[in-house]
């Protein structure tokens, strides 16, 4: 048995999993399984919940000003780990 599920969507490219069963032996929880797991790995799922709702498209400033902020944040806390605080 071979579980096939093409992933359409109109802003994202369509997908192909594949998930083949190892021998006939293999319960169809383990391929439900795996195929579950190829669908995480996949990031599949994560694009569209980024695209759920519309968000309204920044500038190119004000983009850099939010990484600037994200990347001294992101310093502060490492500074804060490796010092043995949280």
């Amino acid at each position: 048995m071979c579980l096939r599920i093409r992933l359409c969507f109109d802003r994202i490219n369509s997908d192909m999993i594949q998930v083949i069963r190892k021998d006939p032996q293999e319960a169809n929880e383990n391929l439900i399984r795996r195929f579950n797991r190829k669908v995480q790995q996949s990031g599949i799922l994560a694009k569209l919940k980024s695209l759920q709702y519309f968000e309204k498209p920044i500038s190119k400033i004000e983009r850099r000003k939010k990484a600037i902020i994200r990347k001294a944040r992101k310093a502060e806390k490492l500074k804060r780990i490796r010092l043995g605080g949280r």
